[in-house]
């Protein structure tokens, strides 16, 4: 509808509307603020990608998914309040949002796809919340400024590069009675000031340079549960002590 309309600053959204289509907004690079209407239940792909200049969106209750890449490349964008209704966030939907600084996941969520947070390098504090089972692939992969995660204990799967080179990371924590079972290829890769972490007992298979280039990493614990661990899971790690 208004693909790469440079100049735009400013829209509004009748309440008619009930879906903004795929690329509806793709490159309005001059658009500031979108308030989506209570109408809206879907926010397809590509909607906002490459607004730069967008620094408030109001999602309304009614939303139940935001498609792949829609705030793609939202350069600008501080803050997001996700609703209670939205049950499914595709591929790369805040990829590089790189001013985004916090967010906070709704329960109702049953999916997030890979790559939802690659490259927010602003974000400081994020919730993953209980009602998923799998963190996907690059998650967070390249968020420089995040210090703490906690794992929900409904995890089963921390796919690969989850929260590689996550370089100001210093505590991960995982809820007690964790149903963890694989935690993927890379997915610590290059947390550089990560000390010690403590994998749950449920775990039976670490990927390959799961914790490579950790090295600021002097302590792990892992438990007899471990049937698998890959190739280079410690490369770059100078002094690290292995408990059991």
């Amino acid at each position: 509808a208004f693909f790469g309309c440079s100049s735009l600053t400013k829209i509004h959204i009748p309440a008619s509307v009930k879906k903004i289509e795929r690329c509806a907004f793709f490159g309005c690079s001059s658009l500031t603020e979108i308030c989506i209407p209570k109408s809206v239940k879907t926010i397809e792909p590509h909607s906002f990608r490459e607004c730069s200049s967008l620094q408030k969106v109001i999602i309304p209750s009614s939303v139940e998914s935001i498609g792949s890449y829609a705030f793609d490349r939202c350069y600008k964008l501080t803050n997001i309040s996700i609703p209670n209704s939205v049950k499914i966030i595709g591929e790369c939907a805040f990829y590089e949002c790189t001013s985004l600084s916090k967010i906070s996941l709704p329960s109702s969520l049953t999916s997030i796809k890979s790559r939802v947070f690659f490259g927010c390098s602003s974000l400081t504090k994020i919730n993953i919340p209980i009602s998923v089972t799998r963190i996907c692939k690059g998650f967070m992969k390249l968020c420089t400024s995040i210090s703490k995660i906690i794992i929900p204990s409904a995890i089963e799967i921390i796919d690969s590069y989850s929260f590689s080179e996550c370089s100001s990371l210093t505590q991960i924590s995982f809820e007690t009675s964790s149903l963890l079972n694989i935690i993927g290829k890379c997915a610590f890769y290059k947390c550089s000031r990560l000390k010690q972490i403590t994998v749950p007992s449920s775990v039976t298979e670490i990927g390959n340079d799961a914790f490579s280039g950790c090295s600021s990493l002097t302590q792990i614990t892992i438990l007899s549960s471990v049937i698998s661990i890959g190739n280079n899971v410690f490369i770059g790690i100078k002094t690290l002590e292995i408990k059991g």
